[in-house]
């Protein structure tokens, strides 16, 4: 089995990630944390294969830990599950040695198929290191392990829509106080305005969202969005 600690700030949050890994065979929650210090001590505590991180906890951010972590010489593996997904951030994460990389919300398919691939991975890191290395075939395989398909349209979605991106982009409509723009919503999610506006069209002709035309002084009127609760 793999053991894994999943840190969320949210414990309604951490909670249900929890759930999701216990659905994938091989995976087990052994502790749940919800801030840096209690993730650096249960790390020290527990037999820890994998942590589930979030970046936003309210001691220190995720990447602060698993610098932290590195210096107490622990060299568990790290997926980030987060809403942080600026650029600068995921760079900090890939140079951490993060192995997958899940903005927030997603769906447990997407984290099914990351906490498959890390099965995978260390599958293979297992019958080539019993071996020892002998090339660079092996080399690409331990490389290749970790690689996931794109995630595929769901039905019902236009060709060029992902089930990921819908969900993060009504998790922003559902969380807003008050209708936003394709501008902002594009700068929440870190898509381009013409991804989010193109997602925004469609889930408004699908009647997820409501359409609301804000007037200005002069030109078209702007366009903001607003969720529909079901």
């Amino acid at each position: 089995m793999i053991d894994v600690l999943v840190v969320d700030d949210d414990f309604r949050v951490a909670e249900i990630n929890a759930k999701y890994v216990g659905k994938v065979p091989g995976f087990r929650v052994t502790a749940r944390a919800h801030s840096a210090a209690q993730a650096l001590a249960a790390v020290e505590r527990h037999s820890v294969d994998l942590v589930l991180l979030d970046h936003y906890l309210p001691d220190e951010t995720g990447l602060d830990l698993v610098h932290r972590m590195r210096e107490h010489g622990h060299g568990t593996d790290i997926i980030m599950i987060t809403a942080a997904s600026d650029v600068t951030t995921v760079q900090k994460a890939m140079r951490l040695g993060a192995l997958h990389y899940l903005v927030k919300p997603f769906t447990f398919a997407a984290l099914r198929t990351r906490l498959e691939s890390y099965a995978a991975l260390r599958r293979t890191v297992d019958r080539v290191g019993g071996r020892g290395l002998t090339g660079q075939e092996q080399v690409d395989r331990i490389f290749g392990a970790l690689r996931t398909a794109p995630a595929p349209s769901a039905p019902g979605l236009p060709s060029g829509h992902s089930e990921p991106t819908t969900d993060l982009i009504c998790g922003v409509l559902h969380r807003a106080q008050h209708p936003l723009s394709a501008h902002e919503v594009a700068a929440e999610t870190g898509l381009s305005r013409s991804t989010a506006q193109r997602y925004l069209r469609h889930l408004e002709q699908a009647g997820r969202l409501r359409l609301f035309l804000k007037y200005g002084d002069t030109g078209r009127p702007e366009h903001r969005y607003a969720w529909v609760a079901p």
